[in-house]
């Protein structure tokens, strides 16, 4: 990595803290701001602020709107912004082998299946105007916990050595079964 390279990567680090600062100052002051009453129980597995909201003894449709607004496109210019890249690597790789094109897209098409199974349910709750659908919890695990989860596993299943150690255990588990 040369010197540009670097100030670029600091760069976008920089915009990254900084933009993510900006969202959650907005989202932290909108919360603030709203007078809390009846119950102090959320009917949600984490405290987010669309579930905060309806614990407010006020009406929050304009800061709904200002929330929904904000997360939504923070979710879909970070969607979009991904996308875009993996098009700028696609566009490098026609001039590549065809044993580096192979690679790349092997990285990029498991990257791709992470990134869209997080930011798809992140799109659906944080563009949602205020209602509560039954799957909303659900959906929150599963781009908080499950997309984690299947992170390491995704890519420790493209390492040669598990590979080959899972068909040994695939082939004895089906041998043994052949002898039964």
């Amino acid at each position: 990595m040369n010197i540009s390279e670097a100030d670029n990567f600091t760069t976008g680090g920089k915009v990254a803290w900084v933009g993510s600062g900006i969202h959650s100052s907005t989202q932290m002051s909108l919360a603030l701001q709203l007078p809390f009453c009846g119950p102090n129980v959320i009917d949600h597995y984490f405290c987010d602020v669309q579930p905060l909201m309806l614990l407010a003894c006020m009406d929050t449709y304009v800061i709904n709107l200002l929330v929904v607004s904000n997360s939504g496109t923070i979710s879909m210019v970070s969607f979009i912004v991904l996308l875009m890249s993996y098009v700028v690597i696609l566009y490098s790789l026609r001039n590549h082998s065809a044993e580096g094109r192979r690679k790349a897209l092997s990285t990029c098409t498991t990257h791709f299946i992470v990134v869209v199974i997080f930011f798809g349910p992140r799109i659906f709750i944080y563009t949602c105007p205020q209602t509560t659908f039954s799957v909303d919890k659900m959906v929150s695990v599963f781009y908080t916990i499950g997309t984690p989860l299947l992170n390491p596993l995704i890519y420790t299943l493209r390492n040669a050595e598990v590979k080959n150690a899972m068909r040994k255990l695939w082939c004895r588990k089906f041998l043994s079964e052949d002898k039964q």
